[in-house]
């Protein structure tokens, strides 16, 4: 029998737990998806994390016995353990308003110019820094800081660390050395007891812990191997291309936008670009923009009380392009609420027709997407000096043909479109070179494209149109 392997992905408004069986090809199964639903109590904005890794315990039941298992998932949050290790609080959800005004704080006093320099982190007010000035009162009687997938990891082994893709997100690993700064830690007055060791994708982190075994039905020699554990480096590694001249844009609720690269590029035009410089598997750098992605379309579905897609799409394909458009990272559209509402507002601010239908919204959601990807993409090429001649774009978002076709006209490029399960590809083809059996990233990249479904969109359309519109946004 084939090796088969499982994969823990878990994304921002959803989780799946999905197997892969390795022979002549590459067999994925989705064996459980589950809702990731966040929870506010008290006024503040919690991840159910409990409940997440229950569906996790669930899937791994499901899945029977496989090869290993890895974990993937969002950046930038994280959990606390007490010396005992046991979890102090459910993990605060990076949209929650604790944060505000505390990035504008820190970097007052340590200056961006410093900050960068470590880190080669985009501006976001949620990244983990800023978390942890905003809850440095709270952190007394906390011994370890674990990011999601290292807790999922440490409830199924007993055994703690962290891995470098997700760490880079922190704003506390130093990029270049790719480890953490322990001078910055120190600048901040943070313990460095909270920030355990780090492991590579690929390493072994452990067995599964003897009540796990019995939970699951797994055995309990089943590994538990440390992947690309940022849900984004997971999916780069699962980027189809066949040469070094591509982009990428992942795309689910947010959609990161750029180039791989041999090393860190840290001077002050990224940083004024504020582009973001984040660990990749054997030691590339994913040098990015983070553009607030299908959130502004999933929210406005929640707020629609979630219509037919497919049809809303089809009507949007109707609509006029380019009739109205916002800049999809405004602040305003980072927190949830009445997204179709603030788009609207958006729109009537900047004199331009206030979209009058469910189907006008998502055109007008969809072109800006489209024009957020043009303005990253053009600022990573030529901050990276990087050719460029295809777009692969992955994940969820590669399901949605209109902005498939609109980014490819958008930025001029041919988008190839696929994998969907970008995130969870990369997860398992890092749990099979631990095995040995597959080779280094382009060996990866080739199976992907000879196993899995893609759709190639020609740009067409009028350049200067898009540069109006983009204009319009505030994108250029």
């Amino acid at each position: 029998m084939s090796p088969r392997f499982a994969a823990v992905d878990l994304g921002a408004s959803s989780g799946r737990v999905i197997t892969a069986r390795f022979g002549d090809g590459l067999d994925l199964t989705e064996v459980r998806r589950f809702p990731n639903r966040p929870v506010r109590a008290g006024g503040t904005l919690y991840w159910d994390v409990l409940g997440l890794y229950g569906n996790v315990l669930d899937g791994l039941r499901d899945a029977g016995p496989v090869t290993s298992v890895g974990i993937d998932s969002w950046a930038v949050d994280y959990g606390l353990l007490d010396a005992d290790g046991a979890l102090l609080g459910n993990p605060v959800h990076y949209r929650d308003a604790r944060t505000d005004g505390v990035m504008e704080r820190v970097r007052a006093d340590l200056g961006d110019a410093y900050l960068y320099g470590i880190g080669g982190l985009q501006f976001l007010p949620f990244n983990t820094v800023y978390q942890l000035a905003a809850a440095r009162a709270g952190l007394a009687r906390a011994e370890r800081l674990l990011m999601i997938p290292d807790l999922l990891a440490y409830w199924l082994t007993g055994v703690q660390g962290a891995e470098p893709t997700n760490a880079s997100t922190t704003g506390l690993f130093d990029v270049r050395r790719r480890d953490w700064s322990t001078e910055l830690l120190g600048r901040l007055d943070l313990p460095a007891r909270l920030f355990p060791p780090l492991r590579e994708p690929g390493t072994t982190l452990g067995t599964l812990r003897p009540d796990v075994a019995a939970e699951t039905g797994l055995p309990a020699a089943t590994p538990v191997v440390a992947v690309a554990s940022h849900d984004t480096a997971s999916a780069v590694v699962a980027v189809p291309a066949t040469g070094d001249d591509f982009a990428y844009i992942s795309c689910g609720t947010w959609s990161l936008v750029g180039v791989e690269l041999p090393g860190p590029i840290l001077g002050d035009a990224g940083r004024a670009a504020n582009f973001t410089n984040e660990a990749g598997v054997d030691g590339t750098i994913r040098y990015l923009r983070n553009v607030m992605g299908l959130w502004l379309l999933q929210e406005c579905l929640r707020v629609w009380g979630s219509p037919d897609l497919p049809a809303l799409l089809a009507a949007a394909a109707d609509v006029p392009g380019l009739r109205s458009v916002v800049n999809p990272d405004a602040p305003e559209f980072l927190p949830p609420g009445d997204m179709p509402a603030r788009v609207a507002a958006f729109c009537h601010r900047t004199g331009q027709p206030v979209p009058d239908s469910p189907a006008a919204v998502v055109r007008c959601v969809l072109d800006s997407l489209a024009l957020g990807h043009r303005a990253a993409l053009r600022a990573a090429v030529e901050l990276s000096g990087k050719d460029v001649a295809v777009i692969h774009l992955v994940g969820g978002g590669s399901r949605n043909d209109l902005l498939c076709r609109l980014t490819a006209d958008a930025c001029g490029l041919p988008v190839v479109a696929g994998p969907v399960e970008a995130t969870a590809l990369g997860n398992l083809l890092v749990q099979a070179r631990a095995h040995g059996l597959v080779g280094d990233l382009p060996a990866m990249r080739a199976l992907v494209a000879a196993t899995q479904p893609l759709r190639r969109h020609e740009p067409g359309g009028d350049d200067a149109a898009w540069a109006e519109a983009a204009a319009r946004a505030g994108l250029e």
